[in-house]
């Protein structure tokens, strides 16, 4: 067949793909998928450039702790590269039940079982737990790991606005007392920062007969004791029926997890697809995972330190007046509120060497256009200072006017 026939009898689906303005659009302006050529504590190189990251959610910065990597390479000259299957059909890792039973331990839950992926384990929770005919409450500004794993259920959803909890109360009464209901929520909610207000949830939860779902993908190894993450921070630890979490943030490595009772655990091990159908988690990557959760609890000073870089930034971006939406955890939205203010401050902080990444519509609501930022434990008082710096630069080139809160 001819070029020109292929042409001529072009597929609808290949032409969505080649006229697709967000696409065209990223490939003009560049924003993402920047080329890391290698890594240096907090820096990184981008066509030879060093820069500071500015947007990683590493935030224990354990992925060069030596004690991590020493145990990943030798997990690796043990097990090899991959279990290549899924741990019903090839059977279960030693490396696996130490990560499970490790976890368990830590979250005060009976049961864990890790996925080769945070985003599956997220959203195995609902699509997993929930089915047609159950009702299922989210905050509007859950992860999308969580939206697509609502999706899936085929579980009628309820949307309440980002916190608002007399909405999700008014939701939850409408409903028959003996359906089948769950609300969802995040522990820490990625773009905000915000904690989720998880005492009134449980409480709404305990009376209407609710189960309770909390993705803490960016609450873990942050908040709690130890970094046990948002349901210890309330200290509801034992009231929070199912926990997910991600490797990928403080624990430095690659999976995740899901928490809670003996019995849900069972249940999603025979009725998962997530867990059935996909290939179990590496031993490189759970004994990373296994070592920096012990490293978590042994050398407090990482945490420690990475919440001083949190009060210290936040100071500081209190100066500039700039909203930040409040948030109290190490991820800090600079909200613009317009796109083309969000290309031209994150445009002069890329050409002053500070990397960072937009968030705008449709990926978050129009009129919350945004640069998302986060510190870590690697990074100086010096390098946020130096950072802020930038910031309060780029600001004055789009006319912004500062309103510096107390």
């Amino acid at each position: 067949m001819t070029l020109s026939l292929l042409k001529s009898s072009s597929k609808p689906l290949l032409e969505r793909c080649a006229s697709d303005l967000s696409t065209k659009l990223r490939l003009k302006y560049q924003p993402y998928y920047h080329s890391v050529e290698s890594q240096d504590g907090p820096h990184v190189m981008v066509k030879g450039r060093r820069m500071l990251m500015m947007s990683s959610n590493e935030y224990l910065g354990l992925s060069s702790h030596l004690k991590v990597k020493q145990a990943s390479l030798d997990a690796i000259k043990v097990w090899g590269t991959s279990p290549c299957g899924s741990r019903l059909a090839n059977g279960s890792r030693q490396y696996h039940d130490e990560l499970e039973s490790a976890l368990a331990d830590f979250l005060g839950v009976e049961a864990c079982h890790v996925f080769s992926a945070g985003y599956l384990a997220c959203m195995a929770s609902l699509s997993t737990l929930l089915h047609r005919g159950d009702a299922l409450m989210v905050d509007k500004s859950i992860h999308s790991a969580l939206w697509d794993g609502a999706l899936l259920s085929n579980a009628s959803i309820e949307r309440f606005n980002h916190e608002n909890l007399p909405e999700l109360e008014t939701l939850l009464a409408s409903l028959p007392e003996n359906q089948a209901k769950a609300i969802a929520v995040d522990g820490v909610y990625s773009m905000e920062g915000h904690i989720a207000s998880l005492p009134k949830i449980v409480d709404l939860a305990q009376k209407y007969r609710a189960l309770v779902i909390v993705d803490d993908a960016h609450g873990f190894g942050v908040l709690g004791r130890e970094g046990r993450g948002t349901v210890d921070h309330h200290q509801l630890t034992g009231q929070v029926e199912v926990m997910t979490g991600s490797f990928s943030k403080a624990l430095a490595s690659t999976g995740g997890f899901i928490a809670g009772s003996r019995e849900i655990i069972e249940y999603l091990r025979s009725n998962c697809r997530q867990i059935i159908f996909s290939a179990a988690l590496p031993a490189s990557q759970a004994v990373a995972a296994l070592t920096a959760l012990r490293v978590m609890q042994e050398e407090p000073e990482h945490r420690q330190r990475l919440l001083d870089n949190a009060n210290h930034y936040r100071s500081g971006l209190r100066e500039l007046g700039v909203d930040f939406w409040d948030s109290p955890t190490p991820g800090h939205p600079i909200v613009l509120a317009d796109k083309e203010k969000c290309y031209r401050v994150w445009s002069h902080l890329w050409e002053q060497g500070f990397f960072t990444v937009m968030a705008i519509s449709p990926g978050v609501p129009a009129g919350k256009d945004l640069i998302r930022t986060a510190v870590t434990a690697l990074h100086t008082s010096e390098q946020i200072d130096l950072f802020l710096a930038a910031l309060r630069t780029a600001l004055k080139k789009i006319g912004f006017v500062s309103h510096p809160k107390a």
